[in-house]
């Protein structure tokens, strides 16, 4: 079935998922849990491998040092876009739990996808999240030990991209620092 997927004219023939129809079928059952809807297209979700688990606790832990008061780490949980409700690893958004009682955030202040067998996806993911106005979007390579940093969203990407490597630092808007070697070590 991939395989016709890959054909332009198939493609072009695709119909999207709209978030309504996502939503419905995933409370239907019909949609696997493991799942999220990327551009229209529901893509199932990677397991996560012993080393993302490591990666993603630290992450969360030095992100909580000084969050800021009406900020929320949340981790894997969904985010609302006009075609699209990924699932990042990490993301911070404004509020508190009650803010999001009846629907998931349509906007986040920084995005975290931790990429172990991923990295196509997540890579990818970056033209979502700069679609979607996402001022920061850290895709941790967890092969490689670095850190791509995109920032200055426009509609059809990120205009800027810097590697973070071991020996340098990464840094939140709001001076929480997380060098790189303690991320790895």
């Amino acid at each position: 079935m991939i395989g016709l997927l890959e054909r332009p004219a198939v493609r072009r023939r695709v119909l999207p998922f709209s978030v309504e129809r996502y939503h419905k079928l995933r409370d239907l059952g019909v949609v696997p849990v493991k799942t999220e809807l990327l551009n229209g297209v529901i893509v199932e979700k990677m397991t996560k491998s012993p080393r993302h688990t490591l990666l993603a606790h630290r992450l969360l832990d030095r992100l909580a040092v000084g969050l800021p008061p009406g900020c929320q780490l949340r981790k894997e949980d969904p985010l609302t876009f006009a075609t699209s409700e990924p699932e990042p690893d990490i993301a911070i958004v404004l509020g508190n739990m009650e803010t999001y009682r009846d629907h998931h955030p349509t906007r986040a202040e920084l995005i975290v996808e931790i990429a172990v067998s991923s990295v196509e996806v997540d890579r990818a993911k970056a033209d979502l999240y700069a679609g979607a106005g996402i001022s920061v979007y850290w895709l941790v390579l967890a092969d490689a030990r670095t850190v791509e940093v995109y920032t200055q969203p426009r509609p059809n990407g990120y205009q800027s991209m810097e590697t973070k490597r071991l020996g340098q630092t990464l840094e939140t808007w709001y001076g929480t620092r997380i060098p790189l070697d303690t991320l790895f070590s």
